[in-house]
């Protein structure tokens, strides 16, 4: 195989992957969200397993993805991510015997930061995978989401997990966004070489 086919073959099968792994995370997050707003607003106990578990959900798929894409080593922004969402999910779990307000904090803390490096990570794809537009505006609208929250979180009223419900309904969004868009890329380039 030539340079140029080799380059075209990777390009594939991380594209293939790419695209598992975004619609996996939408299909998670929309599920999350959906459980969210119907029961876990109404079932603490249930609210409190789904706050703790986002981050942990967040930094295994991170790991994860790292590892298919050359490893934590190669992939910084991963490497961090998978880190303060570890790191997150400790935080949570502290601040839920605080209050709401302080799950809020930390949620928008996390959020502010996962973005810089989500941004970071689709910026470092953008050459090997394309179609990472709609990561970029991800990770920007999750840091301007993360001051929102912390904003909120001040507030005279009262909030829980259907205060978070939107961050995670807008990165279920953009995943699914990101997998639509690396399916038209691909068809796009099978059509030029074909």
């Amino acid at each position: 195989m030539t340079n140029s086919s080799t380059r075209h073959a990777n390009s594939n099968t991380e594209n293939t992957w790419l695209k598992t792994y975004y619609f996996t995370r939408f299909a998670f997050s929309a599920i999350w969200v959906l459980i969210a707003f119907s029961v876990a607003r109404n079932v603490p106990a249930l609210a409190a397993i789904m706050l703790v578990g986002y981050p942990l959900w967040d930094a295994a798929a991170n790991y994860v993805d790292a590892q298919r894409s050359g490893g934590l080593a190669q992939n910084k922004a991963q490497f961090f991510n998978f880190i303060v969402s570890i790191i997150t999910a400790i935080a949570v779990a502290v601040a839920l015997a605080n209050s709401n307000n302080a799950v809020l904090i930390v949620f928008g803390v996390w959020a502010a930061f996962s973005g810089i490096l989500q941004l970071a990570a689709a910026v470092g794809r953008w050459k090997t995978a394309g179609a990472q537009w709609a990561m970029i505006l991800s990770g920007a609208q999750s840091t301007l989401a993360g001051a929102f929250m912390i904003n909120m979180a001040f507030g005279s009223e009262p909030v829980g997990i259907a205060n978070i419900a939107p961050y995670a309904a807008f990165g279920a969004f953009y995943f699914l966004v990101s997998s639509v868009s690396l399916a038209i890329s691909d068809a796009r380039k099978k059509r030029v070489t074909a």
